[in-house]
């Protein structure tokens, strides 16, 4: 079992392909690795064994049949509790919807089981994914792998401890402010924020429309372009999708070639309140690519200063539209209805119960942003901010090819420590914010451990939006760069549950 589930995707794909292993082999090597070490971390929500064994005896029999199959096929896959999946809960770590057993597949869930992957489960997240910590879920707070008492990020920090806990080779997440990027930084594994449209957001349950991105987590850069080009591509039953291909991912992470690329150092994130560890680690990160041949230039993106100010305005604003269906009327949790209160009351007493007090906290400001009289001082100006920070993004990129920051500002901060502070809490997504206003593709890859506490690190590629295949290029060479540097993987330092 434990030469199986320490296998990338890619390798674990070639060796199904082959008949070395089955699917089922597999699979179950994954679930008894789930059974073992998942009661203290709960990366998981639900766990679909039936489901997941089902599926993988489905490719053992196309393979046995002959059938040409795809890149990941029989590949298992941690899901976060975000995507609809038809016959499976889907809570979105929230009490509301308890229990909710969706009647149709996401379109990502689709595209997945089209391409023989096998979903494992559903993972854990901040409650609607409004959190950067996981302590938000209504089912209790997920644990780091690296050290259980510290948080894997958020709101996807279920399907960042299920890959460096070994209990899947890939993951799903979605990234509304650094839901992706943040997670993978502090669990030292890799995570993309694609181009928004890229990938659709038919089926995944909304916080802010304007800023939700699925994307895909992995343990190296080549699996998480594999699954990038599996979930990716236009979506007609996604407004926002973008009607065109999917960037060349897989081919550029194949290359990893920098040489002669222009890579830009952001200057507004850096500098006072960074961990030591993380700009010592980053200033590595940075003279590590231009050894490999890049440019390295410094650039100015002066109104990243304002980036956290204008998201904590609008992604409230449009999640209290959003949530507003959670209404105790069509479906999810329901308090109240005993026959002597009102439609409005059951409705008030559903929420109240089926809430948790950030996701309260955040409809009640977003709610108060859009009412009469402070819609043009509050939202109005978010999004001219959200103007200014695309323009900067586009002059950065009328010089340089790649953008890079280090992801977080600290390395995993203690379980319980910011929970009473959402200000510090929301500090938490200071570099990663700016890319989903803008729109931007993104990645966040290991980047060594901070000296001071022995905790991964992480390294932000920024690219231009449908530029997504630079990241895969820019962060195949860092992390090729890593394993030949040091000798090995560094998830293998990783302590052993």
């Amino acid at each position: 079992m434990t030469d199986i589930i320490r296998l990338t995707a890619a390798q674990t794909a070639e060796k199904i392909a082959s008949g070395e292993l089955t699917a089922v082999e597999v699979t179950e090597a994954h679930l008894a690795r789930i059974d073992a070490v998942d009661e203290k971390v709960h990366a998981y929500l639900h766990v679909d064994r039936e489901g997941a064994l089902a599926q993988a005896r489905a490719v053992d029999a196309k393979r046995a049949a002959g059938e040409v199959l795809g890149p990941l096929a029989g590949v298992p896959l941690a899901m976060k509790d975000i995507f609809t999946t038809e016959g499976v809960p889907t809570t979105v770590g929230s009490k509301i919807l308890e229990g909710w057993i969706p009647p149709y597949d996401s379109t990502v869930t689709k595209r997945l089981k089209a391409a023989d992957v096998v979903i494992l489960g559903k993972t854990n997240m901040d409650e609607f994914a409004m959190g950067s910590s996981t302590e938000n879920s209504a089912y209790g707070p997920t644990g780091n792998p690296w050290d259980l008492t510290r948080i894997p990020g958020g709101s996807g920090g279920g399907s960042a401890a299920a890959l460096a806990s070994y209990q899947a080779p890939l993951a799903l997440g979605t990234d509304t402010g650094g839901s992706i990027r943040q997670p993978a930084a502090v669990t030292g594994t890799v995570g993309v924020k694609p181009t928004y449209g890229g990938v659709s957001r038919y089926g995944m349950v909304a916080f802010s429309s304007s800023l939700d991105q699925g994307g895909p987590c992995a343990r190296t850069v080549l699996d998480a372009a594999l699954l990038h080009e599996v979930i990716g591509g236009h979506d007609p039953l996604d407004s926002t999708s973008i009607d065109g291909p999917v960037p060349p991912v897989v081919e550029a992470a194949r290359s990893g070639d920098v040489r002669g690329m222009r890579i830009g150092v952001i200057t507004e994130l850096g500098g006072d309140g960074y961990q030591a560890g993380v700009v010592q680690r980053f200033e590595e990160s940075v003279e590590l690519l231009r050894e490999l041949g890049a440019e390295i230039v410094e650039i100015s993106c002066p109104s990243f200063v304002y980036a956290l100010a204008a998201y904590y305005l609008i992604a409230p604003s449009e999640c209290s539209s959003n949530l507003a269906r959670f209404d105790a009327m069509r479906y999810g949790m329901r308090v109240g209805d005993d026959g002597t209160k009102s439609a409005e009351e059951v409705t008030s007493l559903t929420r109240e119960a089926g809430f948790g007090a950030e996701v309260k906290r955040r409809i009640i400001l977003g709610t108060y942003a859009l009412s009469s009289g402070y819609y043009d001082a509050y939202y109005g100006s978010a999004q001219k901010v959200r103007t200014l920070i695309t323009r900067d993004f586009a002059r950065a990129f009328e010089t340089v090819d790649v953008l890079v920051s280090p992801t977080t500002p600290t390395t995993a901060f203690p379980l319980g420590e910011r929970v009473d502070d959402p200000l510090a809490m929301y500090l938490v997504d200071l570099c990663t914010i700016p890319v989903n206003l803008a729109g931007n593709a993104a990645m966040s890859l290991p980047c060594g451990l901070a000296p001071e506490d022995g905790l991964p690190v992480g390294l932000q590629i920024i690219a231009p939006a449908l530029k997504d295949d630079r990241l895969y290029r820019v962060g195949a060479a860092v992390e090729a760069a890593f394993v030949k540097k040091w000798g090995h993987p560094l998830l293998e330092e990783a302590p052993q549950l």
